[in-house]
């Protein structure tokens, strides 16, 4: 996109997306702000309303806001996904399912409906246009680079998708919002899951789920050779790696290493039980390249905070990979993300559904 064209910019209240909204009107583009409403009382049709939110003071920001009402596909795309990955034992990224199913959903349907050019997020994240392929890169602060999260964006979606602030840390991005008077230039960030109070999940769960803790209670908790060493309060309150709060006493730390569901059992094990140097994923989305057809060579990511370590990538049938790491990872967990990078270059990624996928002890 150049400058000049009108532009679609999600605004969430924070810092990140309000520089950013600034940073376009410096640069010439039309700017059109739009606040995504998530835990209202729900709105049957997506409809526009005008909002009197204002990121700044200064009239040179005074753009249009609108409020997008989509509370109904989040309670379904996103907090039903939620629930339903716990519930199979799985470790859900609400966060990541957010952005494809209901804020890039949001994002389009508000360009559809002002006939607008394209659209930009706050992200730390960038993209390039190389070969008539948009590429999507991480963003030039490792510590602030959120393209992990935007793996399942399509093709069509990055090619209209604005990141100003790719280029920039989060230490720039503050001087620029007090630059520009932005409201929220000091505001502190959250790393909190916004409908899970106070970030507990476990109490979160079971006061969404009724009978919950009641159907779950008392399950056991076995080592790795299947002894029954003590019980627990139930699987959808345990992830993969956690070692605090199991209430038993072995002598030895002891973690989670697999979650089964269907026995409503966990087992446990060392340190070193974590370890995995395999997994199939599925739901794969190809960002940058095109399906593999035989094996390649990348570096790959299977948590946010993850550090990125070589891998091999196997094609299998029905739309699943194997990937393979010549030196383990640990806490790898169902549900969870694995994303794959050559350099700073987003190739693609899918959704890890079996670990150790080349051993006995797999956890699925």
């Amino acid at each position: 996109m150049s400058a000049q064209q009108h532009v679609i910019i999600g605004l969430s209240g924070g810092v990140d997306s309000a520089t950013a909204a600034c940073l376009l009107v410096r640069q010439g583009y039309r700017v059109t702000g739009m606040n995504i409403r998530v835990l209202d009382t729900p709105d049957e049709s997506p409809t526009l309303t005008p909002s009197a939110m204002r990121i700044s003071d200064r009239d040179e920001f005074g753009f249009p806001v609108y409020t997008l009402n989509l509370s109904i596909k989040f309670a379904h795309d996103v907090i039903g996904y939620f629930h339903n990955d716990y519930l199979a034992g799985r470790t859900p990224n609400p966060c990541m399912v957010c952005n494809k199913t209901v804020k890039w959903f949001g994002l389009f349907e508000v360009m559809r409906q002002l006939g607008a050019d394209g659209v930009a997020t706050g992200h730390y994240a960038r993209t390039e246009m190389r070969d008539n392929v948009t590429l999507l890169r991480q963003g030039v602060d490792p510590e602030k680079d959120q393209s992990y999260f935007l793996w399942m964006l399509s093709q069509q979606e990055l090619a209209l998708t604005l990141f100003p602030l790719g280029g920039c840390t989060k230490a720039e991005v503050r001087e620029l919002a007090r630059s520009f008077g932005v409201h929220a230039a000091e505001k502190k960030e959250s790393q909190e899951i916004c409908f899970v109070p106070h970030d507990d999940y476990c109490a979160y769960l079971a006061d969404a789920i009724p009978g919950l803790e009641q159907r779950v209670a008392g399950g056991e908790i076995i080592d790795q050779n299947g002894t029954v060493i003590g019980h627990h309060r139930g699987y959808p309150f345990y992830t993969i790696g956690q070692r605090r709060g199991l209430g038993i006493a072995t002598g030895e730390p002891v973690y989670v290493t697999a979650i089964d569901a269907e026995h409503n059992r966990i087992r446990v094990g060392s340190k070193e039980a974590l370890e995995c140097r395999s997994i199939i994923a599925s739901g794969l989305n190809w960002t940058g390249i095109r399906e593999p057809e035989t094996l390649i060579d990348a570096e790959a990511r299977i948590r946010y905070r993850d550090r990125q370590s070589p891998c091999s990538v196997e094609p299998l049938e029905g739309d699943r990979v194997r990937v393979t790491f010549p030196e383990p990872k640990h806490g790898v967990a169902c549900g969870q993300a694995v994303v794959f990078y050559r350099d700073d270059e987003v190739l693609g990624g899918g959704i890890i559904s079996n670990v150790n996928s080349e051993n006995s002890g797999e956890q699925e």
